[in-house]
C-alpha cells in the first residue's frame, strides 16, 4: 500500500477552481515573461540565448521548488547562466515516472522521446501499452524505487518525475540526469493543471502544438461550462461507492466538485470542507445521497460494475433511488485511460458530465469515459 499510495495521489490529483481569463501569450519589456492564463506554480522568462522556467513550491507558499536553464542544444552553452538546473532542448529521450505525462506527450507528437515509463501497471493508454509490447517503450520499475540500471542503459536526457512532499529521489539524483519535476497535479484549477502543456511544449520543442492544444481546451470548458449553466435544472448528484470502512467523496472545494458544479449538476456534498477528498459513514451519505437523481461511479476492475453486482457489493446500495431508477453511471479506469488523459483533457469530463447531467444540451456526444450500468 506505501507504494501506491503516492500513485494513486497523483492519479486522484485535480485541483481545484476552474479559471478562464483571455491568455496573452507573451509581455513586451526587457524580459519576455511567458503569460499563464490558469497556470499558478509555473514562471518562464526568455532570454536571448536561454529560457528560465520556475517552479514555484506547492506545500510552502512563496518558495521556488525548482529553476530550470532551457538552452537549445543546438547552440552553444553561454558562459553566464543563472543559478539552476541546465536542460538541453529539445529533450529527445525521456523517461517518464508517470503515464500521465506520457500520455500527454503523445498528445504533442512527442510520443516518440518516451524511452522508458514506469509503474506499468498502471499504463492502460493503448499506444502506451502497445509501446511497452513491442519493446519500443522499457518499463523502468517503480515510480517509488525506479530501477537505475535500466534508466542509465536508456541514456536519457531528462527523467520527468512527480515530486511529493520531503521525499526524494534516491539514486537517481546522483547520475547527473536532469530531473524535471512535474508538479501540474497540485495547480489549483482543472486548467491550471491542463496549462503545463506549455510547459512540455518548451521542454520538447513544440511550442506552437502546445499552446494551440491548451487554447482549444480552454476554450472547449468555457463553452460547456457557459452551456450547462444556462440549464432550467440541476440534478442532485451523488458520486463513487464506499471504499473499505469508509465512502470518499471529493470535498467541497475540490476541483471535481467544481467540474460538476461547471457541468450544472447540484453536487450533495458540496458543503463539504476541504479541497482534497472527504472519508463520510455510509451512515452520512445514505442520508444525504439515497433520494439523488444520479450516481456516477469511478472504479477500477477486472469486470465493468452491473447493478447486480453493485447490490451484491452492498445490498444498501439498492435502496438508493438512482439505483432504482436505473440512472447510475460507471468508468473502469482498467479499461478507459481515465487518468491519463483527464488531467490535460479536462474539457472531456466536463462534456460527459454535461452529457450525462442535461442529455438535452449535447445530444450528438458519445459518452467517452463513463457509460450507463448494464443489469
Amino acid at each position: 500500500m506505501s507504494r501506491l499510495l503516492p500513485v494513486l495521489l497523483l492519479l486522484l490529483a485535480f485541483p481545484t477552481l476552474f479559471s478562464c481569463s483571455h491568455r496573452t501569450d507573451r509581455a513586451t519589456g526587457a524580459d519576455d515573461t511567458v503569460k499563464f492564463s490558469a497556470a499558478t506554480l509555473l514562471r518562464v522568462e526568455r532570454h536571448a540565448d536561454y529560457t528560465v522556467a520556475e517552479v514555484s513550491d506547492a506545500w510552502h507558499p512563496g518558495r521556488l521548488l525548482h529553476r530550470y536553464v532551457l538552452v537549445p542544444r543546438t547552440s552553444a552553452l553561454p558562459e553566464t547562466l543563472p543559478e539552476g538546473t541546465v536542460v538541453r532542448t529539445p529533450l529527445r529521450r525521456v523517461v517518464s515516472y508517470s503515464s500521465v505525462h506520457a500520455s500527454l506527450l503523445l498528445d504533442l507528437g512527442c510520443g516518440d522521446a518516451v524511452a522508458g515509463i514506469c509503474d506499468v501497471d498502471y499504463v492502460f493508454h493503448p499506444l502506451l501499452r502497445r509501446a511497452l509490447a513491442e519493446g519500443r517503450m522499457t518499463d523502468a520499475g517503480s515510480s517509488m524505487k525506479p530501477d537505475v540500471e535500466r534508466i542509465v542503459s536508456l541514456r536519457p536526457d531528462a527523467l520527468l518525475v512527480s515530486p511529493f512532499e520531503n521525499m526524494g529521489y534516491g539514486a537517481v539524483e546522483r547520475l547527473g540526469i536532469p530531473i524535471v519535476e512535474c508538479a501540474d497535479y497540485m495547480e489549483s484549477s482543472a486548467l491550471g493543471r491542463a496549462e503545463w502543456m506549455r510547459f512540455f511544449g518548451l521542454l520538447f520543442g513544440c511550442e506552437e502544438r502546445a499552446d494551440s492544444l491548451y487554447e482549444s481546451v480552454e476554450k472547449n470548458y468555457a463553452a460547456l461550462s457557459r452551456l450547462a449553466q444556462a440549464a432550467d435544472s440541476r440534478p442532485s448528484l451523488l458520486v463513487d461507492k464506499k471504499e473499505g470502512p469508509v465512502w470518499f467523496v471529493p470535498a467541497g472545494k475540490s476541483t471535481m466538485a467544481r467540474l460538476y458544479l461547471d457541468a450544472g449538476a447540484s453536487y450533495l456534498f458540496a458543503a463539504t470542507p476541504g479541497s482534497g477528498s472527504a472519508s463520510l459513514a455510509f451512515e452520512t451519505v445514505y442520508a444525504q445521497g439515497r433520494d439523488a437523481d444520479l450516481w456516477i461511479v469511478k472504479y477500477g476492475a477486472a469486470k465493468d460494475l452491473t447493478y447486480t453486482a453493485l447490490a451484491a457489493d452492498n445490498p444498501l446500495y439498492s435502496r438508493f433511488l438512482p439505483w432504482k431508477n436505473r440512472r447510475v453511471y460507471g468508468c473502469n479506469t482498467f479499461r478507459i485511460p481515465y487518468y491519463e488523459e483527464t488531467p490535460f483533457h479536462p474539457d472531456r469530463l466536463l462534456a460527459d458530465f454535461v452529457k450525462i447531467f442535461h442529455p438535452d444540451l449535447l445530444p450528438s456526444h458519445a459518452l467517452r469515459y463513463y457509460s450507463p450500468l448494464a443489469e
